[in-house]
């Protein structure tokens, strides 16, 4: 089988490979502001193994939406793996039919801080096991992947794109079959 490239490639094999493992995924959104729901309801079926997704911007809403305790904005930067970790088990715990949670969570510009800036953070929560997978990446790298020989209206639009992607393609290593962590 050919490696799938491509965001919509990734979208498809990811669709089979939920109906494959009969998981039903939810989708906690923060800085790509529902696009990963957006390309996996592309594919068609998608309601089979996509539950839904919260786009959750603002701290208050990751609070009250998936009850994510205050603390952990205390302890750390809303950009941070303890938050993409609460991120995607609080959307899970909030939806009891899904079987398979994926968060994000990032600063993708402009007047982001400047450490942080082209960061994200991707958690993968596995509510038949409990175990969570959690990466950074640094967008920039991928963005310019993905924009190569493309006008790019903005820097953030072209890292959400390369966010969705490296989100997505996370996603489909963890449910690779020969996968052990997820």
């Amino acid at each position: 089988m050919k490696t799938p490239t491509t965001t919509a490639e990734i979208a498809i094999q990811i669709h089979k490979r939920l109906l494959a493992a009969d998981h039903t995924l939810v989708i906690a959104e923060s800085c790509t502001a529902g696009r990963i729901a957006a390309t996996l309801a592309e594919v068609p079926g998608a309601s089979r193994v996509l539950a839904g997704s919260a786009v959750v911007y603002q701290i208050p809403t990751k609070v009250a939406w998936l009850h994510i305790p205050e603390a952990t904005f205390d302890d750390a930067d809303a950009v941070s793996s303890p938050v993409a970790h609460e991120m995607a088990t609080g959307v899970l715990r909030q939806t009891p039919h899904a079987s398979i949670a994926l968060a994000i969570t990032g600063h993708l510009g402009p007047n982001a801080p400047e450490d942080l800036d082209g960061t994200a953070w991707v958690a993968i929560a596995n509510g038949r096991n409990g175990k969570v997978v959690e990466q950074q990446f640094l967008l920039d790298r991928e963005a310019a992947e993905l924009s190569h020989g493309m006008d790019s209206e903005s820097t953030r639009l072209t890292r959400q794109a390369a966010a969705v992607h490296a989100a997505l393609n996370l996603l489909l290593n963890t449910l690779h079959p020969e996968h052990t962590e997820c």
